[in-house]
């Protein structure tokens, strides 16, 4: 069967999340949804019925109260073995970690690590899986209410949920950092803070740690589970996306602000992270938060993967 890449779009630029409540009844005639996958990590609450998905080829029924765990990129699908309602919270989770929860990101990201291995809390954990619950449940009030500070509160949320799934895995899916490699790197997460608009050296932040050239590049991976040339560029970006929103600038002085004057690279880079150009990301986000009504997903077949077609109801 073959499968798309999903697209999804956010709710709001600066959160990259989206959540909504999806209802589906069991038809005869209704056929499996096709096989997709995204960057995004994605939870699934019931609220009421009964309802399958396809996790990875694995058949999983949810009742309702009950979650499952998609993680990034992992095949999914679902199938309809009853009328059902449940909430798709769906999240970039490397918008959402900060330095001292960036080590965490290669293990929550990383595909040769599958997240829904972390479903296992769910069914041992009762108090977890509340928690995790709650989350979710509070962050679709704050979109449906958008009170003032609703964007600070979805994000504490959202840490919220990380932090239950790391200290519930009593199995170690996702593996521990020791807390002193982020320590002896604070300075140079501080040097590239404080000069993100200069031309970073590497040499810098050898002198800054007292490493050799080799085994700093070797560490700082290994502790923040990305390079830190691909580190550097990612917090460009970042400041890059709310120049773009909230600065009237043109492209590229925006390019000079965040130290990538070279348009070529700016514009390279911001499409490996964004997966769009800087006046794509400006002109969607800002006509999305003036309040466009959301359009369907648009995937385009990427992949193809032998899977045999399975019964819609079982």
């Amino acid at each position: 069967m073959e499968s798309i890449r999903e697209d999804i779009q956010y709710q709001h630029p600066f959160l990259a999340v989206k959540i909504f409540d999806a209802e589906r009844s069991c038809q005869p005639d209704k056929k499996v949804t096709r096989w997709h996958y995204h960057k995004e990590i994605e939870l699934i609450l019931m609220l009421k019925g009964r309802y399958g998905f396809y996790l990875n080829e694995t058949p999983v029924v949810l009742q309702p109260g009950e979650l499952i765990l998609i993680g990034s990129n992992e095949l999914h699908t679902d199938y309809p073995c009853d009328n059902g309602s449940y909430l798709v919270f769906q999240f970039d989770i490397q918008e959402h970690l900060e330095h001292s929860g960036l080590p965490y990101y290669r293990y929550f990201a990383d595909p040769s690590i599958p997240l829904s291995r972390l479903n296992y809390i769910f069914k041992e954990n009762p108090e977890a899986s509340k928690a995790v619950a709650d989350c979710i449940q509070a962050i679709n009030e704050e979109f449906l209410s958008k009170q003032d500070g609703y964007e600070i509160a979805i994000s504490i949320q959202i840490k919220r949920i990380i932090l239950t799934l790391l200290r519930a895995d009593w199995r170690k899916v996702i593996p521990s950092r020791e807390n002193s490699d982020i320590i002896r790197l604070r300075p140079v997460l501080d040097y590239i803070d404080n000069h993100l608009g200069d031309k970073l050296q590497v040499e810098e932040a050898c002198k800054l740690t007292n490493m050799s050239y080799h085994y700093f590049v070797k560490y700082f991976k290994k502790t923040m589970g990305i390079s830190f040339v691909d580190y550097i560029t990612l917090k460009k970006i970042r400041r890059a996306e709310r120049l773009l929103l909230t600065k009237d600038l043109s492209i590229s002085q925006i390019g000079e602000e965040v130290g990538m004057s070279n348009m070529a690279h700016f514009y390279k880079m911001f499409r490996k992270f964004k997966e769009c150009s800087p006046n794509e990301f400006r002109k969607k986000m800002l006509y999305d938060m003036a309040g466009k009504p959301e359009e369907p997903i648009s995937s385009k077949p990427e992949e193809s993967q032998n899977f045999q077609n399975f019964s819609v109801c079982q």
